[in-house]
């Protein structure tokens, strides 16, 4: 479908790649990494025309099409966000258009419910949105469009996990091919059957996903690196031959040969791995030690105008504690960190910090945590007091660790992009490290390895942590307790990630970040400290629980027969999972992305597999539940 042959792109005396080929089949699933800085967005650009390579050629095969998808939209005018979502490759025309209005516009909206839109938002000016949601509605446009190539520019930035895994869905079933650029190595696992990654000027293919790739990475660096050893000994060697023998007249010819031979193999050098020094490279510096007790809320309540989030809660975080807050979308995860780090005003109550407690707020809004106006430097110098005199030379050190060097730190904050705007966020807690260290999505912008330099850093830290992510990988690397949000109830998980999925009966790990259920949770702890307490008191709604109706009483012949039909769907449901779990195994086998077209359908096949359970589920439990009213 795309070609890219021997293609090569310069700025002044940077060169960013050289002679470049890849094939792009219809059905290719790829996932573009590598350093910031190394070109992943001027590929992009190269390939939709936007810039023209130094060399090289760019082909399209006739009749494809594709769809692009940069990280930042233009400013919205007065059109509406349905205008937005149907404004891509319109469906062929018929004698009426009555079938293009019908058509098209059903499955946007459709898509835009998907992506989190709520009903009327369709109709409503895309001025009246955020950034985020004209992504989210560009993003329909793509889809509603069906392009044969999408090209993704970091696409989970905008979304939420809800939105996230309905779009992680939607592309498993895409007609099209796909290259994402993305940070997000879950949705990287779960969609690509192969990673492109630029670095050192050359593009390097890998087969499989994200997981996959950084293995076979590690093992072309172990060859490249046992190659370089060699040929470096193989050159010694013949380098002692010479400075012994080539004096003598004797041995001249040879050590003649042995020069030459010297000079090829120098020719042909095998270039030693080097470390990416594009990476972040940081540590906290231990921050002084608090009390035993960090931070307790007492008795708190808190609203936004009608809406109460929490009536008379209450919770306490220890020393040392590492507690990530997952429940749905709206629940006050985001609320709860807000009042722990003091940035918003509590209604009622009492926030007590512990003894020598210092708070550091990691806002999910980075522009909260710095001054756009200002620039980089100025944003970390802004932090010097009479006890720490900072200098600029510390500033700038602590800033290039982040990657801002040299001008750099003269940019206002203003023109900085997500994932730099996240960093000098990061920067800013090394001037002064907080013993108590809240973070509302910190991965978010962040790239591949600048998450990997972060979970470094914080498993060396000694402060007491609560986050939020929906970074399963960053989850499972920090959290040793869960606590779930819920209609104003902290119920607590005395274990890491892996023991709430276990203790809730979660079947998705990332889709329980967002869940909203209760049942099975274990007991409140000793020092657990999270009040499980409902919102109110408030009598059990009558509407909840169906009552019993004449429909409901049966004959002993049609009970029967229910009987039957609940033990048949049961069955279907066992054979459903047993299928269910076959196809996860098979796409966790290596070996199986060793056919790219197997490992598509795989995945096709488990997606209509989770549909088909879930319908059968509900089927069951409903056969169930008529049941039981029948037999009470």
């Amino acid at each position: 479908m795309l070609t890219l042959a021997d293609v090569s792109k310069s700025y002044g005396t940077r060169e960013l790649f050289s002679d470049v080929s890849l094939f792009i089949a219809r059905n290719d699933r790829l996932g573009l990494v590598g350093p910031n800085g190394a070109g992943k967005s001027t590929l992009f650009n190269l390939i939709l025309g936007e810039e023209r390579p130094d060399s090289g050629e760019i082909t399209w095969e006739r009749g494809a099409d594709f769809g692009y998808l940069p990280q930042e939209s233009a400013p919205a005018s007065d059109e509406t966000i349905l205008h937005i979502a149907t404004s891509g490759k319109k469906l062929e025309p018929t004698e009426d258009d009555w079938d293009i209005d019908y058509t098209l516009e059903p499955r946007a909206r459709k898509i835009l419910a998907g992506l989190g839109f709520k009903e009327g938002d369709a109709d409503k000016p895309a001025r009246t949105f955020s950034g985020g949601w004209i992504m989210r509605a560009h993003l329909a446009r793509l889809l509603v469009a069906e392009p044969a190539l999408l090209l993704l520019d970091e696409p989970t930035n905008h979304l939420d996990l809800e939105a996230l895994l309905w779009f992680q869905d939607y592309l498993t079933r895409y007609p099209g091919g796909l290259v994402v650029i993305s940070h997000d190595r879950a949705f990287l696992n779960a969609l690509c059957t192969g990673i492109l990654e630029l670095r050192a000027c050359t593009l390097h293919y890998y087969h499989g996903n994200y997981d996959n790739y950084l293995v076979e990475k590690e093992a072309r660096k172990a060859q490249q690196l046992a190659q370089f050893k060699n040929q470096q000994r193989e050159i010694d060697h013949l380098q002692k031959f010479v400075d012994r023998f080539g004096a003598k007249a004797s041995l001249a010819s040879r050590a003649k040969s042995k020069e030459k031979q010297i000079e090829r193999l120098k020719e042909d050098a095998i270039d030693e791995p080097e470390d990416d020094l594009s990476r972040i490279h940081f540590k906290f510096p231990q921050p002084p030690r608090s009390g035993l007790k960090v931070i307790e809320l007492l008795n708190v309540h808190q609203s936004y105008g009608d809406h109460v989030v929490y009536r008379d809660l209450n919770f306490t975080a220890e020393r040392g504690q590492r507690i990530v807050l997952v429940g749905p979308n709206g629940a006050g995860k985001s609320t709860l960190l807000k009042i722990l780090g003091d940035v918003i005003p509590i209604d009622a109550g009492t926030r007590e910090p512990g003894s020598n407690v210092t708070t550091g707020y990691f806002a999910q809004n980075r522009l909260d945590n710095l001054k756009a106006g200002a620039t980089v430097l100025d944003n970390v110098m802004e932090l010097r007091t009479a006890e720490n005199q900072l200098t600029e030379q510390q500033a700038r050190a602590i800033l290039g660790a982040f990657l801002f060097r040299k001008d750099d730190v003269f940019k206002k904050v203003s023109v900085l992009s997500g994932g730099e705007k996240s960093r000098l966020a990061l920067a800013r807690l090394l001037v002064k490290p907080p013993n108590l260290l809240l973070m509302d999505e910190p991965t978010t912008h962040l790239d591949i390895p600048s998450i990997d330099a972060l979970v470094a850093a914080l498993k060396a830290y000694e402060g007491t942590l609560i986050f939020i992510s929906h970074d399963v990988y960053f989850i499972r690397a920090l959290a040793e307790n869960v606590l779930h949000v819920h209609s104003g109830r902290l119920t607590p998980y005395a274990g890491n990630y892996d023991y709430y999925l276990e203790k809730s009966r979660a079947t998705n790990e990332r889709a329980a970040l967002t869940a909203g259920f209760t049942d099975a949770r274990p007991q409140q702890t000793a020092g657990s400290g999270a009040d499980v307490r409902p919102v109110t008191d408030a009598a059990p709604n009558p509407a909840a629980t169906p009552a019993k109706s004449a429909a409901a009483k049966l004959t002993p012949n049609q009970i029967a027969r229910l009987r039957d039909e609940v033990a048949r769907l049961e069955r279907d449901v066992t054979e459903i999972e047993k299928r269910q779990a076959e196809l996860t195994a098979a796409l966790e086998a290596p070996e199986t992305y060793a056919d790219h077209g197997k490992a598509l359908a795989l995945n096709r096949e488990l997606t209509a597999v989770v549909d088909q359970l879930q319908a059968a589920t509900e089927a069951w439990e409903e056969a169930a539940t008529r049941l039981t009213e029948a037999m009470a």
